[in-house]
């Protein structure tokens, strides 16, 4: 199967960072064909904090991989701002993950070899427009732990380290892939509050995947996914804190 290669525009709106339209995600095992997604369409606004939520294999990390420059859909467009993501070269796709997009997974790959400071540094020293280590790391409330190694920082301190990375080239877009779960409750609450502080502060358009219902709670808006396709969006109104979430 090979991607589309019809015509289609971006909605002529300021506020929209993506625009998916009608995404499908097809990988080939041997000779079974494995529908990660079918028939995607979403849209993200500029400062929005978005929790994707759904289990294991509903296709979240697959879309969060699309939307990042990771991978590529089978079918369908991915717009990012006026930029067709689906039609960009492989030199397109790098310059927009270093310049325009953050990454947290799950687990923090960070350097063991360097301090909290020279592993946000990693990524300053080749943005375009960098905050420094230091301001990065004050912005998680690291302040105290700049030149303390991963190996004597705690899991949510070592998360923390990760999304000032993440952050510290000021990008547009903060894509994170179950940033709390590695983490206990009590831990994770701590990182969201540093997700939720940059998404205020910085006004980053901050889409976070999740199985965890209860950080929906937080979001501006959820989208629930099941078997690869969207099956509900839901808006708060009121957004709880993360210290108000009962996990």
């Amino acid at each position: 199967m090979s991607r589309q290669t019809d015509t289609v525009q971006p909605p002529l709106d300021d506020r929209l960072v993506f625009h998916v339209h009608d995404v499908t995600k097809v990988y080939q095992m041997g000779e079974v064909s494995v529908h990660a997604l079918r028939g995607v369409a979403l849209d993200l606004y500029r400062g929005e904090f978005t929790v994707l939520l759904g289990a294991s294999g509903s296709g979240k990390s697959t879309l969060l991989n699309i939307l990042g420059g990771l991978d590529t859909p089978t079918e369908g467009h991915v717009f990012y701002r006026d930029h067709d993501l689906t039609r960009a070269s492989d030199a397109d796709l790098t310059h927009y993950r270093r310049f325009h997009v953050g990454f947290v997974f799950q687990f923090y790959n960070l350097i063991p070899s360097l301090t909290a400071r020279e592993n946000v540094a990693v990524v300053t020293e080749i943005a375009g427009d960098p905050m420094t280590p230091q301001d990065a790391l004050e912005l998680v409330d690291l302040a105290d732990r700049l030149d303390h190694f991963p190996a004597q920082l705690s899991g949510g301190e070592q998360q923390r380290v990760a999304i000032a990375r993440a952050i510290a080239k000021r990008p547009d877009v903060l894509l994170c892939d179950e940033p709390t779960g590695a983490l206990d409750s009590k831990t994770g609450v701590i990182v969201l509050e540093a997700l939720q502080r940059v998404n205020q502060e910085m006004g980053t358009t901050t889409a976070v995947i999740t199985h965890n219902a209860a950080i929906a709670q937080m979001a501006h808006r959820v989208i629930r996914l099941a078997d690869g396709q969207i099956v509900d969006v839901e808006h708060n109104d009121h957004q709880l804190s993360p210290d108000q979430l009962q996990w």
